[in-house]
């Protein structure tokens, strides 16, 4: 099995402008660092509808979420192919609202598989239509794969057209829900709102923070997540850039929260858990070189660690 890149340059679910260029700026530190990362892999770009940023927001408890059901149909038909290709999907995005047709990809796929999802993020992204303080899709691709509207927290009241393609959200490639939240666990998320507080609570799910992994060690840490995940018969990580210290790198990504890992820290999550032998994707979210304080240094910290992470990739499939 080879590697495929999968670049997805949709930021229609983001709240601030520039996370489509965030695969470029990965390009550029590239070039600035002299590799031949880009050449050495097949890349397939996704066709993505950013010209719709253009227009006025029709429905704001899911902004501009016509063209991101278009999104989800598209990366997860790619993500699907990728598979039957015989190839590893690694996948490169704007904003993390994608996510949602990622899952879906792996899905049909594997639709008789279950699935166990890895977030390492500032953030849970258990939104819906009902409860998103910004109506941002970004805040909301977990709760598609759940299938979660968590009414029991609502805050909105979602027009009809809003809820209809919230419906085809979740409903991508046939299958709703997607994911269980035994299945989920959390590295880092450390800014939430209280219906996403709700919904961990409720059904318990494992957050490793910044605090927790320190304290029992990175190594420790990822072997109790991968343990929580031992019955799903296959694994994918999410790693979302702002999981990082905004102060220590940079607040080159569309939401910077600050107290979040090291870049050494994020790095050795992601080499720990890239072992399991049931991971089947792995994906890089959310920079923005546009709000970048320190030139492109975003993009070149997280340059650094998709070279790291591929590298362990090639020698685990070859």
């Amino acid at each position: 099995m080879t590697i495929q890149l999968i670049e997805n340059k949709s930021e229609l679910g983001a709240g601030t402008r520039g996370a489509s260029l965030g695969i470029d700026a990965l390009r550029i530190s590239s070039l600035n660092k002299g590799s031949n990362y880009f050449l050495k892999y097949k890349v397939v770009k996704v066709k993505n509808n950013n010209e719709m940023l253009f227009d006025a927001v029709k429905l704001s408890s899911a902004k501009r979420i016509k063209g991101i059901v278009k999104v989800f149909n598209r990366i997860c038909n790619q993500v699907e192919q990728t598979l039957t290709d015989g190839h590893f999907p690694l996948v490169l995005a704007a904003d993390h609202s994608s996510a949602g047709g990622t899952i879906a990809g792996l899905k049909k796929k594997y639709p008789n598989k279950s699935l166990g999802a890895i977030w390492i993020d500032a953030h849970a992204d258990l939104h819906s239509p009902y409860t998103s303080p910004t109506g941002n899709v970004h805040g909301m691709p977990l709760a598609t794969a759940l299938a979660y509207d968590n009414k029991e927290c609502q805050v909105k009241e979602p027009s009809e057209e809003a809820l209809k393609y919230w419906g085809e959200l979740k409903n991508t490639a046939g299958i709703s829900p997607k994911l269980i939240a035994d299945d989920i666990v959390f590295f880092g998320v450390r800014d939430t709102e209280h219906p996403e507080d709700e919904i961990i609570r409720r059904d318990g799910i494992k957050n490793f923070t910044v605090a927790e992994t320190r304290e029992k060690g990175v190594e420790k840490a990822c072997k109790e997540a991968l343990q929580r995940l031992k019955d799903c018969d296959m694994i994918y990580i999410s790693f979302d850039v702002d999981s990082m210290d905004c102060d220590l790198v940079s607040c080159g990504t569309g939401t910077p929260v600050p107290n979040g890992f090291t870049p050494e820290e994020a790095n050795s999550i992601i080499q720990n858990l890239i072992q399991s032998e049931k991971l089947v994707c792995f994906e890089m979210v959310e920079i923005n070189p546009t709000l970048d304080n320190k030139q492109n240094l975003m993009a070149d910290t997280a340059f650094d660690i998709l070279v790291k992470t591929t590298n362990t990739l090639e020698q685990k499939l070859s």
